[in-house]
């Protein structure tokens, strides 16, 4: 009986991190190769980009420097907000970042409602309805929350110059527009470009 083969040692995996992903590197076929993924927890699978190198930290080096370039490429096409004062994600951003952040039920709903709700938006109170709060403090607070993992998850968050109110941080998410109800805040509208992420993944 012929002996059991052995493991080649240089086909051992290595994971680390790079920003908002999970690096895996080796040697594959006689190349070492390097290759960004979400980052854990998240249930989102697919490669995000490779790279190569004569050795593992070349190709570790070659990847890190092209996930700094798809970096500067996106915020490069990000919109500028001049209402807001700060820049939108594109699409492709939204859906990146929603498909990675844990995001609660209530907080999809939320979204998932003010998606269906159009240039209209939702009120406060139709708001948290939506997501089945009992109160609007509530539901801000969770609205405020799942913007902050979204700014954060894409780096926007620097734009807020150290504000943290509810509305500065929602402002990653949507925009208030004039209500029709008087003596009532303004209804919140999604981004257009987070409307159809959220149309597109969930």
């Amino acid at each position: 009986m012929s002996a059991a083969k052995q493991p080649d040692p240089a086909a051992k995996i290595h994971v680390g991190e790079y920003g908002r992903y999970q690096i895996k590197s080796g040697r594959l076929s006689g190349n070492y190769v390097a290759r960004a993924f979400p980052k854990p927890p998240t249930k989102a699978r697919g490669m995000i980009a490779e790279a190569g190198g004569k050795t593992e930290e070349a190709a570790i080096a070659a990847l890190h420097a092209i996930i700094d370039s798809r970096k500067s490429a996106q915020a490069d096409e990000r919109r500028f907000d001049a209402n807001l004062q700060r820049s939108i994600p594109s699409t492709n951003e939204y859906v990146e970042a929603i498909r990675q952040v844990t995001l609660s039920t209530p907080q999809l709903a939320m979204l998932k409602a003010l998606m269906l709700a159009g240039e209209g938006g939702l009120s406060d109170a139709e708001l948290a309805g939506a997501a089945g709060f009992k109160s609007t403090a509530s539901a801000n607070r969770a609205f405020a929350r799942a913007a902050f993992l979204v700014a954060n998850y894409l780096d926007i968050d620097s734009e807020l110059n150290g504000e943290q109110t509810a509305p500065k941080l929602s402002s990653s998410l949507a925009y208030r527009v004039e209500s029709k109800r008087e003596k009532e805040p303004s209804n919140w509208v999604l981004h257009e470009e987070l409307s159809s992420a959220i149309r597109a993944c969930l």
